[in-house]
């Protein structure tokens, strides 16, 4: 595998900005970042490959934590070759790394639909299968989105057990809801074998959520969506996820399903460090001129959301991570603070190893992109997925 070098770029490390850098690739790791005038004074193997960034931004690969589907792939397909499909697409929009979303359903495809995903690891084109996020099926029925009521269940731990064992020990995360009974069981149980505990589609008063934090549930699933609001006489799962600054949590930034004020009020009460960006995106995110399912059901896309046909209820997010990340800096992130929140944030949170950041020693996962948000190139393990350079 050659040398790879890009210069003339603004590096966003994952942490910090800094201008007029470059970045050395070998053996599919980040070997060294240096100045753009050490470049010049360096010298590289005979067939390293060379590219002039032009001033783009250099950042660690994105890495979406919550995503059910894209560009007409889904994990409802219960089929590794549609995860394979969801990699090779993501790859493309600077997606280095994934966690296949799986919402409720029956027993049998939840099982088929966890194997598929396992079975992708170790076979992407592209964007690289993380571990699998259970959104579910041990939530709230009060609190269900589009999530599906005859599939929602009260805590059972033999069903965790069938679960945890088709994971084959890669289920990353699983969003729960704190108030259930039997939640501290299956939080023990989690949190033993590795598991990050989201409180989502919650019904929690504030008690609830401080007992949640008690047993390890200290991440959180799409934050302001599908959990109990803040009231005065009870902050609800809102109040405590903007309380206690131990809670991490996860953001859609589409504009739609959180207010922009609502993310500048977050950033300023809640460290950075804390904040997931995610795009709960749907299968038929990026695919055009077809019919779109979503979760088994007909949606329609307006607005870049997509609704349910059925009931117009909102179904999900068309938001890609590249989107997210511009959305973020138009609310008043800075961008190096948005890309940690898109790269390192999710890595470190969900235990992914050295991906997330770009100093040395760290996977080569690398997204290349201009001032408007256009991705150029993208490499995972040091190879490139995607080159316009």
């Amino acid at each position: 595998m050659p040398q790879i070098v890009i210069h003339n770029c603004s590096l966003l490390a994952g942490y910090a900005r800094m201008e007029n850098c470059a970045i050395l690739v070998e053996d599919g790791m980040v070997a060294d970042v240096f100045s753009e005038r050490r470049f010049e004074q360096k010298r590289f193997d005979s067939d390293a490959v060379v590219l002039d960034a032009a001033g783009a931004f250099v950042a660690p690969g994105l890495i979406d934590s919550h995503i059910h589907g894209f560009a007409g792939y889904g994990t409802e397909d219960l089929d590794t070759d549609a995860i394979i499909a969801m990699s090779d697409h993501l790859g493309g929009f600077g997606v280095t790394a994934f966690c296949p979303t799986i919402y409720p359903m029956s027993e049998a495809d939840m099982v088929a639909a966890i194997a598929a995903a396992v079975g992708a690891m170790g076979r992407e084109t592209g964007a690289r299968v993380m571990g699998v996020h259970l959104e579910g099926p041990f939530v709230s029925p009060a609190r269900l989105g589009v999530q599906k009521p005859e599939f929602v269940r009260a805590v059972d731990m033999e069903l965790m057990e069938r679960l945890y064992l088709a994971g084959q020990g890669h289920i990353t995360n699983m969003t729960v809801a704190p108030e259930l009974k039997g939640m501290r069981e299956l939080a023990l149980f989690c949190i033993k074998r590795g598991i990050v505990l989201q409180a989502g589609h919650t019904d929690a008063s504030y008690e609830n959520m401080l007992e949640g934090m008690q047993a390890g549930i200290l991440h959180s699933t799409h934050f302001f969506n599908a959990m109990s609001r803040l009231h005065h006489r009870d902050p609800g799962a809102v109040g405590a996820i903007m309380i206690h600054s131990e809670l991490s949590c996860e953001i859609i930034a589409d504009g739609r399903h959180v207010h922009p004020d609502l993310i500048r009020l977050l950033m300023r009460d809640k460290p950075v460090s804390k904040v997931v960006l995610v795009t709960d995106s749907l299968k038929p995110t990026e695919q055009h001129n077809c019919p779109l399912f979503a979760n088994r059901e007909e949606v329609e896309l307006r607005d870049r959301l997509f609704y349910r046909k059925s009931d117009d209820v909102i179904a999900g997010s068309s938001l890609t991570m590249i989107e997210g990340l511009r959305n973020l800096v138009d609310f008043g992130v800075p961008l190096e603070n948005a890309v940690e929140m898109a790269a390192s944030n999710p890595s470190r949170i969900l235990g992914l190893g050295k991906r997330g950041l770009l100093v040395p020693g760290y996977e080569a996962d690398v997204v290349v992109f201009d001032k408007d948000y256009r991705v150029l190139a993208t490499l995972i393990g040091g190879s490139f997925v995607k080159n316009d350079l």
